[in-house]
């Protein structure tokens, strides 16, 4: 038999406060038809004053143990993939043990920004299947409105809140069962410190001090972005004994539409299989993957059986990929 990681339940949050393109052009020097242009952004949800990113995690974790019918005391590990944490310490992820009232497992968290679910899938499936847990709560939260500067139009017109979260299990599998059983059948990560100036936040405790805000050279990220994602996949299928015909779903970072179609075209995926939600949600960070996910799901459109393919790059730069059974 083998130790494979179950996907077993699923659930998401978004802040009630819905920002339209048209909202922010009474801030910005900005229109719908420049941020739509170059983003595919329509409106982003933003986190109320006072509501932080466990806040958000709590209500997708939530969602995800009644999906799969356990409660917290199902539960031994919380990973939660965060680039806005409510404290600089304790992890966010202990806040949500605290919130679930869970006395007992692992909480940490795990900072890869856009790309934290796709490590973080990484991450828990590989405790599950080693025995250090059995059964995990892996949540993408973000509030990254907090770190946008409105005077910055080519970012502050980017992103968005909010959360998503998976009920992972370990499950035995057995070797004539893989082609068919439900479980997570790989992972690929990769990150080039080289390139961290070109995504990142002017601040922190041991430089300045503050939060800070975040910048981008959103050329040199998207000219980047194509390549390093689209590598990715078609190693993760290759190393799965996989082509890209044989993926049913794919669920992008929904960073910007423009990337997504050109990783989309690069690995000659059809469109109609493709997952965009960007217009909805901008760009999310780490929980923009789970919230995509979530919702095809919740639609009925992913069946028993799928190969769905996850995706991100982001601030490190950091990137990777996942395949999944479903």
């Amino acid at each position: 038999m083998s130790r494979k990681t179950k996907i077993m339940g699923i659930g998401s949050y978004l802040p009630k406060k819905v920002v339209s393109n048209e909202d922010l052009t009474k801030i910005l020097d900005t229109s719908d038809e420049w941020i739509q242009s170059r983003s595919g952004i329509q409106q982003r949800h933003q986190a109320a004053e006072g509501e932080t990113t466990s806040d958000l995690a709590i209500e997708a974790a939530q969602a995800a143990l009644a999906n799969a019918k356990l409660s917290p005391a199902d539960i031994d590990l919380i990973i939660v993939a965060t680039t806005t944490p409510d404290l600089t310490f304790p992890a966010t992820a202990a806040l949500v043990q605290k919130k679930l009232g869970m006395r007992h497992g692992a909480a940490f968290d795990v900072q890869a920004v856009c790309s934290g679910f796709v490590y973080g899938l990484s991450v828990a499936s590989a405790m599950l299947e080693t025995g250090q847990a059995t059964r995990a709560l892996l949540i993408g939260a973000e509030t990254m409105t907090r770190l946008l500067d409105m005077k910055d139009r080519s970012t502050a017109v980017l992103f968005g809140d909010g959360a998503g979260a998976v009920v992972l299990e370990a499950v035995d599998v057995a070797p004539d069962g893989l082609d068919t059983a439900s479980h997570v059948i790989g992972s690929y990560l990769r990150s080039d410190g080289e390139l961290s100036d070109i995504l990142y936040v002017d601040g922190g405790p041991s430089t300045t001090g503050t939060t800070g805000h975040l910048r981008m050279q959103g050329r040199e990220v998207y000219r980047h972005a194509v390549g390093n994602i689209s590598d990715a996949i078609n190693t993760l299928l290759q190393q799965s004994d996989m082509t890209i015909a044989d993926v049913d779903w794919f669920v992008p970072h929904q960073a910007n539409k423009r990337i997504i179609d050109g990783v989309a075209k690069k690995i000659g995926l059809p469109i109609e299989k493709t997952v965009v939600t960007i217009h909805q949600h901008a760009n999310t960070s780490a929980a923009s993957i789970p919230l995509a996910l979530c919702q095809i799901v919740q639609e009925g459109k992913v069946r028993s059986g799928d190969i769905v393919m996850l995706e991100a790059m982001g601030g490190g730069l950091t990137w990777g990929a996942n395949l999944i059974r479903w």
